[in-house]
């Protein structure tokens, strides 16, 4: 059997990923499209601009031209395209901070990959000496670009998410370990009879702390400093934990919620927000994101994993709700 040369050829596309994630990784950590935000510029204007030294930058200029990141005319200037464009800082929906994390620490963890496949440890810490939060609470700056990562990655889900579910339902709802706090802000500018509590730990949500403020929300919002699992603040009406859950394995994951089934009162939901696993060969995000969650030591689910999960938690899988993008909401009830 004779592999055809369509086939060959594909295959040689997919091996290039690695390529193309660190030459996008160094045009965004640089800031080039900051620069050409400005108009076009030559590779030596360019350099003058960044800081850098040689040939290197034009090399690799030349490379993202030829993927359509960027463009060069007959001048030699580079300037940006519509793609180029998401990797500016000042931009709604920018992609530079993801950008910078996966060419960075994530990148770096993929080679422990066969490794994680072969005895199950974090490839993560076997690269960097110790797990994926820890590292990331010892250095706040690199945290940082994680948050806004993040939120390129799961910002565009919370339309969606608001769009396919009413919190309106509820009088409060507790956002735990809800990063600076803007799904929680989105909730409570969508729903102004709703209030809020953000659990976080501290450094963290100093940051949510002031996310509010900025936004006028202090009357409705508060932060709790604390650990989920330890405990979570108690007698809300609903329990969100939007891509906690995949962040941690089972046994971890069952102290979140067991935490958050003690906090509940009678009626009370918990409302987990994943990208859930589907069946057969269907292409999907998901599938590739449980790979990096492999690494990092969290896992994605199926739904029957997930209902088996909250089911050990003491709760009941009532809905499960799809949106609009490749993300759920599971609501769950006790049982």
């Amino acid at each position: 059997m004779h592999t055809s040369m369509d086939d060959a050829q594909k295959l040689g596309q997919m091996m290039l990923g690695a390529w193309m994630t660190q030459a996008i990784y160094v045009a965004a950590e640089l800031g080039v499209a900051d620069v050409l935000a400005r108009g076009p510029a030559t590779a030596n204007e360019l350099s003058s601009a960044l800081g850098t030294r040689g040939d290197g930058l034009d090399r690799v200029m030349r490379a993202l031209c030829s993927a359509g990141v960027f463009k060069q005319d007959d001048e030699r200037r580079y300037a940006l395209t519509s793609l180029g464009r998401l990797f500016r800082s000042d931009v709604p929906d920018s992609k530079r901070a993801y950008a910078r994390m996966s060419g960075a620490e994530f990148y770096r963890s993929w080679d422990g990959l066969l490794e994680s496949v072969k005895t199950g440890t974090q490839a993560f810490s076997l690269k960097f000496g110790k797990e994926f939060f820890s590292y990331m609470s010892e250095n706040p700056s690199r945290w940082g670009v994680y948050d806004e990562a993040m939120h390129c990655v799961h910002g565009p889900e919370t339309l969606p998410m608001l769009e396919a579910y009413n919190f309106g339902r509820f009088s409060s709802v507790v956002d735990v370990g809800g990063g600076k706090g803007l799904t929680l802000a989105a909730i409570l500018q969508r729903f102004p009879d709703v209030k809020g509590i953000l659990q976080e730990l501290p450094d963290v949500a100093s940051r949510a702390a002031q996310t509010f403020e900025n936004l006028g929300l202090t009357s409705r919002a508060s932060v709790s400093a604390g650990n989920f699992f330890e405990s979570v603040p108690g007698g809300a009406d609903a329990y969100l934990l939007r891509h906690v859950i995949h962040d941690w394995q089972d046994e971890e994951a069952l102290k979140i919620l067991n935490n958050c089934r003690q906090a509940m009162k009678p009626g009370s939901r918990v409302l987990v927000v994943e990208s859930v696993i589907g069946a057969g060969n269907r292409p999907g995000f998901v599938k590739w994101l449980d790979l990096m969650m492999m690494i990092v030591g969290g896992r994605e689910r199926t739904l029957d994993e997930y209902r088996k999960l909250l089911e050990s938690a003491g709760l009941r899988l009532s809905k499960a709700i799809s949106t609009s993008c490749e993300v759920s909401l599971l609501e769950a009830e006790p049982a």
